[in-house]
């Protein structure tokens, strides 16, 4: 099995870890689209992705050619007030011309099990991603990839039905290790004191969520101070 390799990025303060986030985004959108005509992108939920989703406004980008995803979504209405895609859609999305057609949330209003199979069907044609944004929780879990649970599936689909999620609502959709690990550019952002207990247990190579994401290049761990003390 493929070793997670990976680089930390320090950074003072969380704003900072933002900044420095959204020009790497920026860049990357840029490679892509210079060498295939596209840029596809998972998005993270979270304070610290919403951030960096509220600087992305602003940014000069050739936004016709960018094609949304999502790491994972709670199984709720689809104009609840914790769904990651409203979260995306209001800090983000509705402000820019990114094509409608080209944004694909996860439909987990349908339950995880027809939300994961619908998922599935819109990824079917998608190679690997060029970046994937991920989060890490204060028990080491990324998107709702959580440690004693399911990481993957035996029929190697790349989105998967959660249930008896430690964190509410029990029922998510959530893409594999397998898949998050499909793509050129992964990021993870972690933030906040407390999050040091788990930065330690992936530092020492602990069998924990994050740990399960190994793209062939690496990830890139932008970090914040107080969360790597």
């Amino acid at each position: 099995m493929q070793v997670q390799q990976t680089r930390w990025q320090v950074f003072p303060t969380a704003s900072q870890l933002q900044d420095a986030a959204t020009t790497a985004i920026l860049k990357s959108a840029e490679e892509a689209i210079a060498a295939r005509g596209r840029f596809s992108i998972v998005l993270a939920g979270g304070t610290t992705p919403k951030e960096i989703y509220q600087r992305l406004r602003a940014a000069q980008t050739d936004w016709s050619k960018w094609h949304i995803y999502y790491g994972d979504e709670r199984c709720l209405p689809v104009d609840h007030a914790d769904r990651n895609s409203l979260m995306a859609e209001e800090s983000w999305l509705r402000h820019v011309s990114i094509p409608s057609a080209q944004v694909h949330p996860m439909p987990a209003e349908l339950g995880p099990d027809a939300g994961a199979e619908r998922y599935n069907a819109t990824l079917s044609a998608e190679g690997a991603f060029d970046c994937v944004l991920l989060g890490m929780g204060e028990d080491a879990h990324t998107a709702s990839l959580f440690p004693g649970q399911q990481w993957d599936s035996p029929t190697n689909v790349p989105a998967i039905p959660v249930r008896n999620s430690p964190k509410p609502p029990s029922d998510r959709v959530s893409l594999t290790a397998a898949r998050l690990s499909d793509a050129r550019l992964v990021m993870f952002f972690v933030t906040g004191a407390g999050k040091r207990e788990a930065v330690g247990q992936w530092k020492r190579g602990e069998h924990v969520p994050v740990a399960s994401i190994r793209p062939a290049g690496g990830v890139e761990v932008y970090i914040d101070e107080a969360a790597a003390a």
